[in-house]
C-alpha cells in the first residue's frame, strides 16, 4: 500500500482489514448482481465527498457496477444508491450517512 500523507487521505482509504470484513459480510459477491467477480472497495459516500474507509461505508461491486455507481446516468446512480443504502441499513441498524464523512475539525474543540 502506498504511503498516505494527509489525515483525510488516511481516513478515506480502505484498510485491508476493512476490505476483508466487507468481503465476508457481502458473502464474496457483488451486492447488486451476486457476481463473484467483484471487489469490496466501493464507497457509499464517495472519497471525493470525504467518505470514510469504514465497513459501514464500503460495499462489494463489480468494476462496471462501481463505475455506474460513481459515474453512471442520474437514474442509474439514484437506483443503485437507494439499493446500497437499503442493503447497508439491513446490516447496520444505526446506519447514518452523516457518520460516514471525514470531518477535519471534529473533536478538536473548534
Amino acid at each position: 500500500m502506498k504511503k498516505l500523507g494527509s489525515r483525510r487521505a488516511k481516513a478515506c482509504a480502505i484498510p485491508t482489514a476493512v476490505k476483508m470484513k466487507v468481503w465476508e459480510r457481502d458473502e464474496h459477491r457483488s451486492i447488486f448482481s451476486g457476481s463473484p467477480n467483484a471487489f469490496p472497495e466501493c464507497h457509499y459516500v464517495s472519497r471525493a465527498n470525504n467518505g470514510l474507509g469504514v465497513e459501514e461505508n464500503i460495499f462489494t461491486a463489480t468494476r462496471e457496477e462501481h463505475r455506474k455507481f460513481d459515474s453512471g446516468t442520474a437514474e442509474e446512480r439514484e437506483e443503485m444508491k437507494k439499493y446500497a443504502e437499503q442493503y447497508l441499513r439491513s446490516k447496520y441498524p444505526d446506519w447514518d450517512p452523516e457518520k460516514l464523512v471525514y470531518k477535519k475539525y471534529e473533536g478538536l474543540g473548534y
